[in-house]
């Protein structure tokens, strides 16, 4: 199983249907979340409106609450009503729980203490296709107060967090999806944490505005320079053998690897398009 929902993935609250369609429009997929978004109380009408207001199956994906908890035992029963086949499991923390969504392909987010030390699990368990990494729950669950020093920067455990499951994603040959930007109005702030993101391996970042939605794509998407800096080095490579000098740079297969990395984002952009 692979992931190619495409690099922005928006998050819109199970409870709001009336946002549904327009999400779909903005989003390369739209999380319909049945957790944090949803007040417990609205759950039920939540679960009721996933029923009611169905979007593509293949460009969506359904949050549900914990598994082993009463509330994502509800949300099972409304998902099996529905066509939707990508689940994304909040506070996942270990393989076992991955079974009870065996009918679904999973992305499992890791934003416990407990989920990011089981991440490399995780992302072993036949039906996850991704790992996503939560940073607020996270520190929650440590007892702290902020994910972020005052200049905004994520704080050492957070960053830990953020590399841990990159690497375990990376590893198991699954996704991983970067965590939401919670300052909307700071655009630049979100393009240079979601170039960080592209140059650091992610498939893809989670949002929560559609305002966020062209900076992400923006991001992923490779300029024309580097198409084409991409193009000539790999040209290059077929009358080489070994290593070998670029434009003043040595070149050898890793970094190969990452010019075709470049081209295989573009031809995704390309697609989705």
């Amino acid at each position: 199983m692979t992931f190619e929902l495409g690099p922005a993935l928006l998050f819109c609250p199970a409870d709001r249907p009336e946002r549904f369609d327009k999400a779909a429009e903005r989003a390369d997929a739209v999380i319909i979340d049945l957790e944090d978004a949803v007040s417990p109380a609205n759950r039920e009408e939540a679960r009721a409106a996933l029923v009611q207001h169905p979007l593509d199956p293949e460009r969506t994906i359904v949050r549900v609450n914990p598994v082993g908890s009463a509330e994502c035992a509800r949300d099972l029963v409304a998902l099996a009503a529905t066509d939707y086949r990508f689940v994304m499991a909040a506070k996942a923390e270990s393989a076992a729980q991955m079974t009870e969504l065996a009918a679904y392909e999973v992305i499992a987010l890791c934003e416990t203490a407990a989920g990011v030390q089981g991440a490399a699990l995780l992302a072993a368990a036949p039906n996850v296709v991704a790992l996503m990494w939560g940073a607020e729950d996270l520190i929650a669950s440590l007892g702290g107060t902020s994910s972020r020093d005052v200049a905004g920067r994520y704080r050492e455990v957070a960053r830990h967090a953020r590399n841990t499951v990159l690497i375990a994603a990376g590893a198991a040959g699954v996704a991983a999806i970067d965590s939401v930007y919670l300052d909307i109005p700071d655009t630049d702030g979100l393009g240079l944490e979601a170039a960080d993101a592209v140059a650091s391996g992610f498939r893809a970042t989670a949002c929560i505005h559609p305002s966020q939605v062209s900076v992400i794509r923006a991001a992923y998407e490779p300029t024309a320079d580097a198409v084409a800096h991409a193009h000539a080095l790999l040209a290059a490579a077929a009358t080489e053998r070994g290593v070998f000098q670029f434009g003043g740079r040595m070149i050898d297969e890793p970094v190969l690897r990452h010019a075709q990395a470049v081209l295989t984002r573009w031809a995704a952009s390309r697609d989705s398009s």
